[in-house]
């Protein structure tokens, strides 16, 4: 059965992406693509904003009237967007892939309402590699046991408005599990000045803002004389964007409820 994707913010520049995706795979069509009230785009073909020819589907700005025209809702727009679609969505009926970041404890749990009523794939990060190399961190970090000093090094683009990524801080949550940890009582965000010696017990984050870099992600294991790095480097966008629409496909024979990339893929 085809999935009948709709895409929200396609005038950005995932949502130009994720159209691409879309056409691309053979079990999906594009059923909707959606822009913020007012946008410039509204009216434009989805196609020809993604710059891959025409596909008579205009942008359009009203999703609650758009959702009869698509099956999952892919967004990786805004959390204010995002919370605002996710009512509209499940209140339609409609399942979400969502892809934003910078949601606090109290909006997560808003999601988790929702997955209540329609399933939901949520997700810091929808690349295949990503995905694979938390499975590795896990049994890395037990297989090296205690005495490692944990740092997780991330980059992106200039325009990227939260920090840590949040794919940064799911690699760290891992690592903590591992580690018998709670990653909100050990990881260490920034250090400056006389910081005395590091606690062993400690995750450390770097941050890297700039130019176009799209996500690199590097977690470092440093014992006493040795180190293991383990990074992931994406180059395009079209790597999120394609484990974006693998989701949504996916979220067809689900019922409703909370799903992550690792269901997706079978890593569980």
């Amino acid at each position: 059965m085809s999935c009948r994707v709709g895409v929200a913010g396609v005038n950005g520049r995932m949502g130009r992406v994720l159209v691409e995706a879309t056409v691309q795979h053979a079990e999906c069509t594009l059923g909707a693509a959606l822009v913020r009230p007012g946008s410039a785009a509204l009216g434009q073909d989805a196609g020809l904003i993604a710059g891959i020819g025409t596909l008579h589907c205009p942008v359009r700005d009203d999703l609650s009237s758009a959702c009869a025209d698509f099956d999952v809702l892919i967004d990786f727009t805004s959390i204010e967007a995002t919370l605002n679609n996710l009512a509209v969505c499940r209140e339609a009926g409609r399942a979400m892939v969502i892809g934003t970041t910078g949601f606090s404890p109290e909006q997560k749990a808003l999601l988790q309402d929702a997955a209540r009523d329609v399933p939901i794939v949520f997700a810091p990060n929808m690349s295949i590699g990503v995905n694979v190399l938390q499975r590795v961190l896990a049994q890395t970090a037990a297989l090296l046991g205690e005495g490692y000093d944990v740092e997780i090094i991330e980059a992106h683009h200039r325009h990227k408005v939260d920090a840590p990524s949040g794919t940064a801080l799911r690699l760290g949550e891992v690592v903590a599990k591992a580690y018998g940890r709670d990653l909100s009582e050990v990881a260490i965000y920034g250090r400056e000045g006389h910081t005395g010696a590091r606690d062993a017990q400690t995750i450390g984050f770097s941050t890297i803002r700039g130019g176009d870099v799209v996500g690199d992600h590097t977690v470092l294991f440093a014992g006493i004389g040795e180190r293991i790095e383990l990074t992931h480097k994406a180059s395009s966008r079209m790597t999120f964007a394609q484990g974006a629409v693998r989701a949504a496909r996916w979220l067809m024979d689900q019922r409703p409820g909370m799903y992550d990339m690792t269901d997706v893929l079978g890593l569980k």
